[in-house]
């Protein structure tokens, strides 16, 4: 009998159903937003008047993330194990896949988690849910679950104080675009 070899991933199958979920998650909370208040205005998505401030706490916000991450990986062994099974799943994917993939994975989670559940269900339940949905197969409660809970609360607690998702997208896509990016070229600079 041989070890069962786990099946290979066919090129470009994670970005194209990546970028299926997202849209689908994105059009969730167009509806839900919609069924909710019957119009959607550009006020959910930034404030004209203040945009530079969403960009500075977005930027702010995503930079505290990268580095609470980044001081992780020398504290947690099971981070590195966690990157390794990411980039195992980037595999084949470029980094410029992977930046568009950080975008719109920012945007659409922070457009249903932030304008839509924490809009109808309040920021707490918001932000578990967030967290439970990026809870790790292998563990339950791990260290990507317990990260989307920090990064969970800030994003809402951006939500909250300026009123539409933009400083929660801005560090959203910060975040993933730098993480995914890096894990990307990674995968791809490794043999097969």
């Amino acid at each position: 009998m041989t070890d069962a070899q786990p099946p290979e991933t066919v090129p470009g199958s994670l970005y194209r159903a990546a970028w299926s979920f997202y849209l689908a998650l994105a059009i969730a909370g167009v509806v839900w937003i919609g069924v909710r208040q019957g119009e959607i205005t550009s006020g959910l998505f930034f404030d004209p008047a203040g945009w530079w401030i969403d960009l500075g706490l977005g930027l702010g916000c995503g930079a505290v993330l990268l580095v609470s991450w980044r001081l992780g990986r020398r504290l947690l062994a099971s981070i590195d194990e966690l990157e390794g099974q990411i980039r195992d799943a980037l595999r084949g994917i470029t980094p410029a896949e992977a930046v568009s993939l950080a975008i719109v994975s920012g945007f659409s989670e922070e457009l249903f988690f932030r304008g839509a559940l924490q809009a109808s269900w309040g920021w707490v339940w918001g932000v578990v849910i967030f967290a439970l949905l990026h809870a790790h197969p292998r563990t339950f409660i791990g260290v990507w679950m317990l990260y989307a809970l920090l990064a969970g609360t800030l994003f809402a607690q951006l939500t909250l104080v300026r009123g539409n998702i933009a400083a929660a997208v801005i560090a959203h896509v910060l975040v993933n675009a730098l993480q995914l990016r890096r894990l990307a070229r990674v995968a791809t600079a490794q043999p097969v």
